[in-house]
């Protein structure tokens, strides 16, 4: 072993996250070396409170340290509008683009059966039975143009149809296999305004 047991446990800690490998694993923990310590444990509670008390909101399933998020519990935002997303990243883009003013509604996934994920394992259900009331006059469909995106996206379509309910996507300037995440918040405020209604 090169390295001592503390550095080697914690530099396993860091490649527990997507994309840092050793070579950046090993970066972050040599910028910790100068770091003071009470930053340290700052950054160490930070962690723990993070992974204590962020959880899904119990209306729309994004992000949140109370019962419910701050986009659902905010009274200017436009009730007659939910924005369908894959995941959590995709609120934090479409906010970052700034124009929408709408709800949302995260899946928490994309139906796959190559890997066995079908629609009970994702956030439909909810969706359809609880989300949809008399105020909601339309549902964007904004997930990624991926095969899984297109199975969810025709899916949550067809048990759409028999509801008083505006259907409508993101428009096909997105490139296909992309991820909404990645995308320019211009390229996101175009693929909002020019949304085409699929029913």
């Amino acid at each position: 072993m090169i390295y001592p047991k503390d550095f080697e446990e914690l530099l396993e800690s860091f490649k527990l996250l997507p994309g840092i490998g050793e070579k950046s694993a090993e970066r972050f923990i040599f910028s910790l070396v100068d770091i003071d310590d009470k930053e340290i444990e700052k950054f160490s509670q930070n962690l723990v409170n993070f992974k204590k008390n962020i959880k899904p909101c119990k209306t729309c399933g994004h992000l949140t340290d109370k019962e419910e998020c701050n986009i659902c519990s905010d009274n200017k935002r436009d009730k007659s509008v939910i924005c369908v997303v894959q995941d959590v990243k995709s609120v934090f883009t479409f906010e970052k683009a700034g124009n929408y003013k709408g709800m949302y509604h995260v899946l928490g996934g994309l139906i796959s059966p190559i890997d066995d994920i079908n629609p009970e394992d994702i956030n439909i259900a909810n969706l359809i039975n609880k989300r949809l009331n008399d105020v909601v006059k339309e549902v964007i469909i904004a997930l990624n143009p991926s095969i899984e995106g297109e199975t969810t996206s025709l899916y949550i379509q067809k048990l759409l149809e028999t509801k008083n309910i505006k259907v409508s996507r993101l428009s096909y300037g997105i490139p296909m296999g992309s991820d909404i995440e990645y995308l320019d918040p211009l390229m996101i405020i175009k693929a909002l305004e020019d949304r085409k209604y699929i029913s």
